[in-house]
């Protein structure tokens, strides 16, 4: 067996169904994390207006594991509907600091002023994703893990920023762990997989139950 064919048989070792997982997402985190855990799956992208979907959880009284549940739902349900029959992963993450939610800064200036505020203190990533299948969301849940940043300058806000650019703005808090945002923190309380966007441990265990994965 040639190195393609060798690697295409790792990348369905455990995967009983005939089609790959739908992701409903970009996110290159939650792609790495499905890629390491050789799933199969292939990138079926979810427009949804995601900051009305916000908006309206948030009036309605629900907290930041809510909106992540929400949103993980819509995704997962509306490439399920366009794609009959087929197992379709939704994610979403926000940050929360206290209490008050925060998501993808829309600038530089924002990622700086966001970090700003984190400097020194604890803040919670809340990690959901949802399961879908036709019109049925099969499961979800939210995981969560708390990071400490260190206290941060000016001077390195500014050096971190210039190094990572626009990608700064590609998850919640402004940073990637699996980068240069490495360099932020002095403490961390939860699983890697959770923290690039996947709570991987609790999607195998659904896959599994789902008949996906083998047992």
């Amino acid at each position: 067996m040639d190195k393609l064919g060798e690697e295409s048989g790792k990348r369905k070792a455990f995967w009983l169904l005939s089609q790959p997982l739908l992701l409903a997402s970009k996110s290159a985190g939650r792609r790495l994390a499905l890629s390491q855990a050789h799933i199969p799956f292939e990138i079926a992208p979810a427009e949804i207006d995601e900051r009305a979907i916000e908006a309206q959880v948030i009036r309605s009284g629900g907290d930041p594991d809510a909106v992540v549940l929400a949103l993980s739902r819509a995704k997962a349900l509306k490439i399920a509907q366009a794609h009959p029959g087929r197992l379709v992963l939704g994610a979403d993450q926000a940050g929360s600091l206290e209490g008050r939610i925060f998501g993808k800064p829309a600038d530089l200036s924002a990622a700086k002023r966001q970090l700003a505020a984190l400097s020194g203190r604890t803040h919670r990533l809340h990690s959901g994703f949802a399961l879908a299948r036709d019109d049925q969301v099969r499961f979800d849940a939210v995981v969560h893990a708390d990071l400490t940043m260190r206290r941060l300058d000016d001077a390195f806000l500014d050096a971190y920023l210039a190094a990572v650019g626009d990608v700064a703005l590609g998850s919640a808090g402004a940073y990637q762990i699996e980068g240069l945002g490495a360099h932020l923190f002095e403490k961390i309380a939860g699983d890697h997989w959770t923290i690039l966007g996947l709570p991987l441990l609790e999607l195998l265990a659904t896959l599994r139950r789902e008949g996906a994965l083998l047992g």
